[in-house]
């Protein structure tokens, strides 16, 4: 499918470290798990953009705090999961659902782990995943409800998706999570290059985001739970063999608990 080019997608900063994704075209815009709703009207306002869908990945307060007033004051219809309560919500989604926002098809895709109803959205023509707190750069959301079998299902969901996918998560949590990541992995060239380049994205005060799903695959230790470094810096901290891929998960997604 030919990418389309017209559609534009910028983060809105939020709280401490959220991005509120805004889709844009021409005069269209669709909003992703906003938080808050007053920095997403003042960008509308600034642009003159109506506001045509808020798409929601899950339950949070800081992804759907905002919800209720951006429905009321633009009359954007709300997607979100059909397994949560999410406020002002019109449209139920599950893992197999498709929708049209901005003259773009968007597949859902059931990512449990974070939160047990939690979806993400592909839109395929934009190379895009919007995936919430499920797959963040460098690291993936804690497990507050679901499991670290469903979480390791999610990512490997999230991780089959096309290299050249670019991922749209919802927190600028990257060079924390790359030291971790470094505690993982230390002799890796490719996360070195890669913690150099978001600092100086950071100091210039740009996004390290959007990622893209090759890059994830090739830094991302919640990623590479089946690679034989992530696997025996796992066993050394469990002080045992594990022999699985979602063993070695919950070992390092219980120290980054803690890192």
């Amino acid at each position: 499918m030919k990418p389309d080019f017209d559609v534009t997608i910028e983060p809105i900063p939020a709280f401490d470290d959220n991005y509120l994704w805004l889709l844009v075209r021409g005069s269209q815009a669709a909003v992703v798990d906003p938080g808050d709703a007053a920095p997403v009207l003042q960008r509308l306002q600034q642009r003159n953009l109506s506001l045509q869908a808020i798409l929601v990945t899950h339950h949070h307060g800081d992804h759907v705090g905002g919800v209720a007033s951006l429905s009321r004051a633009t009359g954007a219809r709300v997607h979100g999961p059909g397994a949560e309560a999410i406020p002002a919500r019109d449209v139920a989604l599950a893992g197999g659902s498709r929708i049209d926002v901005l003259g773009v098809a968007f597949d859902v895709l059931d990512v449990p782990g974070h939160t047990l109803g939690h979806i993400a959205y592909h839109a395929p023509a934009l190379r895009a995943l919007f995936c919430g707190d499920t797959l963040f750069a460098a690291g993936c959301g804690r497990l507050f409800e679901g499991t670290a079998a469903q979480m390791t299902a999610s990512l490997a969901k999230l991780a089959s998706l096309p290299a050249d996918t670019r991922v749209y998560c919802a927190h600028e949590y990257t060079l924390s999570n790359l030291r971790f990541a470094l505690a993982v992995e230390p002799d890796s060239e490719a996360l070195r290059r890669r913690q150099q380049a978001c600092a100086a994205l950071r100091r210039r005060g740009e996004p390290t985001l959007p990622s893209t799903i090759a890059e994830e695959l090739a830094t991302n230790p919640f990623l590479r739970c089946s690679e034989p470094d992530v696997r025996r810096a796992a066993e050394a901290r469990a002080g045992g063999p594990l022999p699985t891929a979602e063993s070695v998960f919950t070992v390092i997604r219980q120290w980054k608990n803690v890192f």
